[in-house]
């Protein structure tokens, strides 16, 4: 086949055809697009698409806040942590490896440890002093022998008041054996007790043999069963009219003891430190 050569010129305008038909063909179709929307005028701006819109958050969904800055620790804390941490490494080392060196070097940091806290008990010592609400020995029992003598006669007058007031509605439980020792020797101070501060004993015998200081003494009834009690001399504090009975103590007890058992026992939150300790039984209305 013959094979015909176009000059340059006619070649570059073959080539170029196609791109000038499409450019062609842009500009009719944008010319056509301006035409119909010609009430736009020149100047208009074009609202984005709507998925281009910023999206509202989700209902419910919190962003999650910047953390807080903390805040810096005073310059004693950072110090107090830096002691603490190199006291204990120091040591740490020593007990691994307890050269001389080592042993001396825990030794000397632990010896101005304590000088600190000495020192900080010295001060805190004079503050108290200077301070009665924070002065330990002004609270609760004091330790001078003088002071302590009179905190116990003025306890001692409140307590017997009290008791005597309870007494009008309470009796003590006294569970002995006829055969017990311990149980004749503890008789007299219970007696004792009950003429002083006016609380009736109610002596209840075991085995059903006699005391002689309690000639009323009932025989058990089954009461001690119920009651669990395995060893005597057992005391108990009773109130017939409600039937609670509450244990206040196994063995020869003295009269201070007495008191403050009962004191403890009978006390507003005595149920609710220890309810366990209280049963209720049916107990006759009337003492014998």
């Amino acid at each position: 086949m013959k094979r015909f050569a176009f000059p340059i010129p006619i070649r570059l305008a073959l080539a170029l055809a196609p791109m000038l038909g499409a450019s062609a063909a842009s500009a009719q179709d944008a010319a056509a697009r301006y035409w119909s929307d010609r009430w736009r005028g020149w100047h208009f701006y074009e609202d984005p698409m709507p998925e281009e819109r910023e999206r509202p958050p989700l209902a419910g969904k919190v962003l999650p806040a910047a953390p807080p800055a903390l805040p810096s620790k005073a310059p004693e804390l950072v110090e107090f942590e830096r002691l603490q941490k190199t006291l204990e490494d120091t040591r740490n080392i020593a007990i691994m490896r307890p050269t001389e060196a080592n042993v001396r070097r825990y030794m000397e940091l632990e010896s101005q440890v304590v000088a600190r806290a000495s020192y900080f008990a010295d001060v805190a010592q004079r503050v108290a002093w200077a301070t009665p609400a924070l002065d330990p020995t002004l609270q609760g029992r004091p330790v001078n022998a003088k002071a302590l003598e009179v905190f116990e006669q003025t306890e001692s007058v409140d307590r017997s008041r009290s008791i005597a007031e309870l007494g009008k509605e309470h009796v003590l439980f006294f569970f002995y054996r006829s055969d017990c020792p311990y149980c004749h020797a503890f008789a007299p101070t219970l007696a004792a007790f009950q003429a002083r501060h006016g609380i009736q004993v109610v002596a209840i015998s075991v085995d059903g043999g006699p005391m002689p200081v309690f000639p009323n003494a009932r025989a058990d009834n089954g009461i001690a069963t119920a009651l669990k009690v395995t060893q005597v001399p057992a005391v108990f504090l009773a109130q017939p009219f409600t039937g609670k009975i509450t244990p206040i103590g196994f063995g020869v007890l003295s009269e201070s003891q007495l008191l403050e058992r009962i004191a403890v026992v009978s006390g507003p939150q005595a149920e609710a430190m220890l309810p366990g300790t209280m049963q209720r039984f049916a107990l006759p209305q009337e003492a014998p």
